[in-house]
């Protein structure tokens, strides 16, 4: 059975930077995508900020591009996410998303990260 944990959150300041991970265990087919979502404490949906393909290219939100890189380790199968730059806005519960080619996605349980002005 497929399981994601993501890890790496916590507290910092402004300025500051976290790395993120999402380590995948089970047996995954056809991965097309992993991405990161995160929630903020006052809104009522999820915002989709990155996404990297199976064959490498990726995308950013605007307010995250220059700032947040995703990667992934294929081997490991774990995917990554380095924050830099991280303004208070950035506070909320960040999580992963495997979308295979076929199926129904993969959703970790979601890491917090707070930043403080």
């Amino acid at each position: 059975q497929v399981q994601l944990v993501e890890s790496g959150g916590g507290h910092v300041q402004a300025g500051w930077s976290l790395r993120l991970s999402c380590a995948a265990s089970g047996i995954i087919f056809s991965t097309n995508a992993m991405c990161w979502y995160r929630l903020a404490p006052e809104k009522n949906q999820r915002e989709l900020f990155a996404t990297i393909t199976s064959d490498g290219p990726t995308n950013y939100a605007d307010f995250v591009k220059g700032r947040f890189t995703i990667s992934a380790n294929n081997a490991k199968k774990t995917a990554y996410l380095q924050m830099n730059s991280l303004k208070p806005e950035d506070t909320a519960a960040y999580y992963c998303m495997i979308a295979p080619f076929y199926g129904p996605p993969y959703w970790g349980k979601g890491t917090l990260v707070t930043v403080s002005s």
